[in-house]
């Protein structure tokens, strides 16, 4: 590796090969040969002719696909260093390698038919990637939440102690934003159509003067491309491009898929500030260069880091769809070769991340059980109340001393610095007449869950598992961080 130039972290540290592969230069330049010789069968089949003679032959269609993987790159590069412009290049380069068939190369069609049709196809493999990706995080995770779904853990609203949960109901909530990206990401696969052979301002005018004006050939052009690159179907009108409004759209589910993510990486990074629960930390791991000690969950931080990229990125091409003029401008070009693939590789990164922290969690379930005791006898006194009130005590007495006992063991907790003497307080005074141990009998954690851990069952046995079953043949991956 060079060190003199900058290098993107994306591929460096972050995106897995995989990814990388499905926006780099050889994957793009392939889909150009192939759509061109989509395009050439399709003109072939459809019989384009030029005084009763063909004008596309068998014969060129092998040479080009003879030569559809093996692309000549250094006469590409030499060419555009001529021309100044990329299409035309490879097009040349193409027509180099197959001298019988580089008369007939892109008839009819202009730069977008490859670099649109392209970028769809590209798109539409990179959302299965990450499909696939995010399916393996939801199944990791709905094995933890039902690995704890009975242990009780303190639940925060505004990051305060209020009723208590279950460490695998808390994690029903990460799934089911997760399974509401999956839902969106889904939509968004089956939604891609290619932009087709439309000319250059999609009134596909080259076509209606190579076929003669014969309106039904043309009217078959763009299903049987469609179906020959693996689509249903293209997209009915366009401009020159496909609507830039299909980018931002992509971006925005990859956007969700952040969001759902930094929200999960937030929540493993305030419990293992609460020494709760931990990410992975490997043996020979540095936590910090300065305090040895330090165990700083930096794969939370950094999926948290990339996300907010994502989510800003996705601004672009937004901002590009606003702005188009007409049937085009070439504005969109180099924001879009960047933003889009790099939304992407950072979306990769992140779900490696996230499949990484979560097969690898750290639950300590002893501070999680001492915390709770620490708080628990606030949230019981109802349950104290109501017992005392059974054996003969007077509610409306009791609900004021337990209101002042609450005060002073809070007091005492947050000035003085001591443990919780709530039970302490109600046992001595003789108008609750219960002892300390049938007090305690009443904190039991269990006791205050409520419906959590069958409310996980239901969810994962119910929801996420019927998911995983249709897609059992895309899971089993994990995932490796670079650093």
């Amino acid at each position: 590796m060079s060190n003199d130039k900058y290098v993107s972290p994306l591929c460096e540290r972050y995106a897995s090969k995989e990814m990388q592969y499905i926006f780099s230069p050889d994957k793009k330049f392939k889909t150009w040969r192939k759509l061109w010789i989509a395009l050439a069968e399709t003109e072939y089949e459809l019989g384009l002719s030029e005084n009763g003679k063909p004008v596309i032959t068998k014969e060129q269609i092998e040479e080009l696909k003879a030569h559809a993987e093996d692309i000549n790159y250094e006469v590409a590069k030499e060419r555009e260093k001529l021309v100044r412009h990329d299409v035309m290049s490879h097009v040349y380069a193409y027509g180099v390698q197959c001298p019988k068939a580089a008369g007939i190369i892109h008839l009819g069609a202009t730069s977008c038919y490859v670099g649109d049709n392209t970028d769809i196809i590209i798109m539409t493999e990179a959302m299965k990637l990450v499909r696939k990706k995010l399916l393996n995080v939801i199944n990791e995770l709905s094995k933890f939440a039902m690995q704890y779904k009975d242990l009780p853990t303190l639940a925060f609203t505004h990051f305060q102690p209020a009723q208590p949960t279950t460490v695998g109901k808390r994690a029903t909530l990460w799934l089911q934003d997760l399974l509401l990206d999956l839902s969106d990401l889904e939509y968004m696969i089956g939604q891609q159509k290619l932009l087709g052979s439309k000319g250059t301002t999609g009134t596909q005018a080259s076509f209606l003067e190579l076929f003669n004006g014969d309106h039904d050939t043309i009217r078959k052009i763009d299903g049987m491309i469609a179906k020959k690159m693996g689509f249903e179907e293209c997209y009915p009108v366009s401009g020159q491009t496909y609507s830039r409004k299909v980018d931002t759209r992509v971006l925005n589910v990859l956007s969700g898929i952040a969001q759902s993510a930094h929200k999960f990486s937030n929540d493993i990074r305030l419990l293992q500030h609460l020494k709760e629960i931990e990410e992975p930390f490997e043996k020979n791991q540095i936590g910090s260069s300065a305090m040895a000690y330090k165990r700083n969950p930096m794969r939370s931080e950094r999926i948290a880091s990339l996300a907010n990229y994502v989510m800003v990125d996705a601004l672009n091409p937004a901002i590009t769809a606003a702005t188009q003029w007409f049937e085009r401008t070439l504005d969109d070009s180099a924001n879009k070769r960047i933003s889009v693939p790099e939304a992407f590789l950072a979306v990769d990164g992140i779900l490696d991340l996230y499949l990484n922290v979560v097969d690898g969690l750290v639950v300590y379930d002893k501070v999680i059980y001492q915390r709770f005791m620490k708080e628990i006898p606030f949230m019981a006194t109802e349950n104290i109340m109501m017992d005392a009130v059974k054996r003969g005590g007077n509610r409306q007495e009791l609900h004021e001393l337990i209101r002042t006992y609450s005060m002073q063991a809070g007091a005492v907790v947050k000035q003085e610095g001591k443990d919780n003497n709530l039970v302490d307080l109600i046992a001595a005074d003789p108008a609750f007449g219960m002892t300390r141990e049938e007090i305690e009998a009443l904190l039991e954690p269990k006791n205050f869950v409520g419906r959590a851990p069958e409310q996980t069952e239901e969810f994962i046995i119910g929801v996420v598992n019927p998911v995983l079953k249709e897609n059992e043949e895309l899971l089993g991956l994990t995932a490796e961080i670079l650093v």
